[in-house]
């Protein structure tokens, strides 16, 4: 499918959908469990793969109240050996946090996915659990999907890299709790991403599982920032207060709706977004880098809204190794923003879904932004670019899309997307919410 996005101002109230990295962790924990019931999780296509997950080791996930909640009848955290492949799809969260899990069986699980997830890096993870004496492999020995493992995984010591992903920690951490003898995990480089291990730590407290990063600063107020490594006791048991979970908003998803607004705001209007409660997600640092450039843009957190409207932008210098979903969003308010916005520490964004940073730098270009691509940052030169109309590829990338679709509300002429379809990965009605913001938005397949 295609999406042709007009210029256009936007005004009016909005709510971005549950967090898919709180959904995703919820579920599996409710997995791991004996019975919990999970509210307000994202239905998207990717926490769907983790709960296909958690019904082929031996749970069941039943949606109820029209899909607000998730009843889970869990695996008790001893997974079954499933009677198929695993079949992870696009979710590479759905991958590494559930290849530690079949790592907990007696016999050996399949799990493979799409093109894309086949050839994003599991190697790290098939390491470590390989140091932890389960078989932990990859069918073509490229450290890439299809992977087969298990061997009743018993805990223990084992060391690995930081820099990534943060997800092969979660899943060592998810899994390491119901272990014989847990799990103490050192850190051979440094962590990036490390609010998304913040959100692992989060979930398992509220499940009742205590997991805690060793030698760490704790800067900025992430938990997990400057950590040598982690440790979880095992035979600890999955049970949240009163047998229930609610998954909080998710601030990716509202990064696009911010900058929608920052952007092209009406004249005196502005875009407010609901479900903006505090909590562990490293992207509310989208608040601060709007901020930074200049928006007119108010959190109020007790009521978990955030008021934005358009304001002129100024270029701003940005890291994301702790927010590395935020770089598309960042760079689209690079182009419309005057003097130069740097994106630093993004090497590994470059192993999402697709390689972010030249799909930004590539698409960007072609809709007449001024772009410096290196390995590791990312330069968008505001003051040399002036957005057109023009069409534009999608990557089969939800993130891609969206913040490209943003792009299109600020550019002169019309705009086409191709692959728009994927953003049911995070966000299944984003084009819904942009259109009732009054962008205009068409679709064609």
């Amino acid at each position: 499918m295609d999406a042709h996005i007009s210029p256009s101002t936007v005004s009016g109230t909005a709510r971005a959908p549950p967090s898919k990295s709180y959904t995703h962790r919820a579920i599996l924990a409710a997995g791991y469990s004996d019975e919990a019931t999970v509210y307000d999780p994202l239905d998207s296509a990717d926490p769907r793969a983790t709960q296909r997950a958690v019904n082929a080791f031996g749970g069941d996930v039943t949606p109820v109240g029209d899909g607000n909640a998730l009843e889970i009848t869990g695996f008790d955290g001893t997974p079954y050996v499933p009677d198929d492949v695993i079949d992870c799809a696009n979710s590479g969260t759905t991958m590494r946090l559930v290849t530690a899990t079949a790592a907990l069986g007696d016999g050996l699980t399949v799990l493979t996915g799409d093109d894309s997830l086949r050839s994003r890096p599991q190697g790290p993870l098939l390491n470590a659990l390989s140091e932890l004496d389960v078989r932990a492999e990859s069918t073509r020995s490229n450290g890439q999907a299809p992977l087969v493992v298990g061997g009743s995984l018993a805990g223990g010591t084992v060391s690995i890299p930081g820099d990534v992903s943060s997800q092969y920690i979660s899943a060592l951490l998810m899994a390491g709790a119901v272990t014989d003898e847990g799990i103490e995990l050192a850190l051979t480089t440094e962590l990036k991403s490390a609010p998304y291990v913040d959100i692992t730590l989060e979930v398992l407290e509220d499940f009742g599982v205590t997991a805690e990063p060793v030698g760490t600063s704790g800067t900025d107020g992430v938990r997990s920032a400057g950590a040598d490594g982690f440790v979880v006791e095992g035979g600890q048991q999955y049970a949240p207060a009163n047998g229930e979970y609610h998954v909080p908003g998710d601030f990716s998803s509202m990064s696009y709706l911010l900058a929608a607004g920052a952007v092209a705001a009406a004249d005196g209007e502005s875009v407010v977004v609901e479900g903006a409660q505090p909590s562990a997600q490293g992207d509310s640092a989208i608040v601060d880098v709007l901020d930074r450039m200049g928006a007119d843009i108010t959190w109020d957190r007790d009521a978990g809204t955030i008021t934005v409207g358009a304001a002129p932008l100024s270029g701003t210098t940005v890291d994301v190794g702790n927010t590395p979903d935020l770089l598309p969003t960042i760079a689209v308010l690079g182009a419309v923003a005057d003097g130069d916005t740097v994106i630093e520490n993004c090497e590994h964004v470059r192993y999402k879904e697709t390689d972010r940073v030249s799909a930004m730098a590539t698409e960007l270009e072609t809709m007449g932004a001024a772009v410096t691509e290196e390995q590791a940052t990312l330069t968008i030169h505001g003051g040399e670019s002036t957005l057109e109309g023009a069409s534009v590829e999608g990557y089969h990338d939800h993130r891609v899309i969206m913040s490209l679709s943003v792009a299109a509300l600020a550019a002169a002429g019309s705009t086409t997307i191709t692959g728009a379809e994927h953003v049911a990965v995070s966000f299944p009605d984003f084009f819904e919410v942009l259109s009732s913001l009054g962008a205009g938005v068409d679709r064609t397949e």
